[in-house]
């Protein structure tokens, strides 16, 4: 019987170590980030220019505008939680190849940007980065299309709750943190000890803009109904395009017909200027 009682009670401290270490180190399990800018857009013939802005928590945000001409609107691209900004090249020539004009930025503490990432820096981050489109550049925001792949999806999400851009594209995006961490860990209190929630699919009620989701039936990480579920949650009007391949590489893998959908989003739904 103490043979019983002593390995119940080793399982009952590991299963609790586990809680306290999964609680401590769940920022480093979010936010994967890198420093090094391994590349520019000039790896791919584009012109860009390096751009900085302030977050309203005074981090300096790092950034690359690349100009489409003529472009039809202007993106604000929000990538996910890992790298930095020179990872993400493929998309920029994609986007570019649409004559859209693009800005993507590095969180807070990725690539050039200065300090920490946490879920309040990502919002600050990407409304810094909407404050100097149209700010700086003095672009409308009817012209501004905001995108987000997989975390960046919720950033994206939130800012079309506070601003009034002309469409949302989310990608391999989440429905919420607490809701895909729930499925990772089934065995473990998540709604009580997650400090993340970003809730997309809250966000993306609140939001009156035209919507197109996009996700792949074989992502491995973010699994397919979390797009469905946003794409039903998602207002008039909308789009849902499924793609090919795993998480990080769905938009090359699918190819030609990845970029023939958000050509179609912008014809359809996406008002001319």
């Amino acid at each position: 019987m103490q043979t019983i009682f002593w390995i119940l009670g080793t399982l009952i401290g590991l299963y609790l170590l586990l809680i306290v270490l999964l609680y401590v180190f769940q920022t480093g399990m979010m936010y994967h980030p890198t420093e090094h800018l391994y590349q520019t857009p000039t790896a791919i013939q584009l012109d860009f220019e390096d751009v900085t802005f302030k977050s309203a928590n005074g981090d300096e945000i790092h950034g690359w505008f690349i100009p489409a001409e003529p472009a039809r609107a202007t993106v604000l691209l929000s990538h996910g939680n890992a790298g930095n900004i020179s990872d993400r090249l493929e998309t920029l020539r994609i986007l570019n190849n649409l004559e859209l004009n693009v800005l993507i930025y590095d969180y807070s503490g990725y690539g050039k940007s200065t300090g920490s990432p946490s879920e309040q820096t990502t919002y600050e981050n990407v409304l810094a980065a909407w404050n100097y489109l149209t700010g700086q550049r003095n672009i409308p925001s009817e012209s501004i299309i905001l995108m987000g792949r997989s975390l960046g999806g919720p950033v994206a999400a939130w800012l079309a709750t506070k601003e009034e851009p002309a469409g949302l594209i989310l990608e391999s995006t989440f429905t919420s943190a607490t809701n895909l961490a729930t499925e990772i860990y089934p065995f473990l209190p998540v709604r009580l000890m997650l400090r993340f929630t970003y809730p997309t699919t809250d966000y993306l009620s609140k939001s009156s803009v035209p919507v197109l989701v996009m996700h792949s039936r074989e992502d491995q990480l973010i699994p397919f109904h979390h797009g469905k579920e946003l794409y039903e949650v998602a207002g008039m009007p909308k789009m849902f395009f499924e793609m090919n391949g795993a998480h990080g590489n769905a938009h090359m893998v699918t190819g030609e017909e990845y970029a023939n959908a958000l050509d179609k989003f912008l014809n359809e739904m996406i008002p001319p200027n």
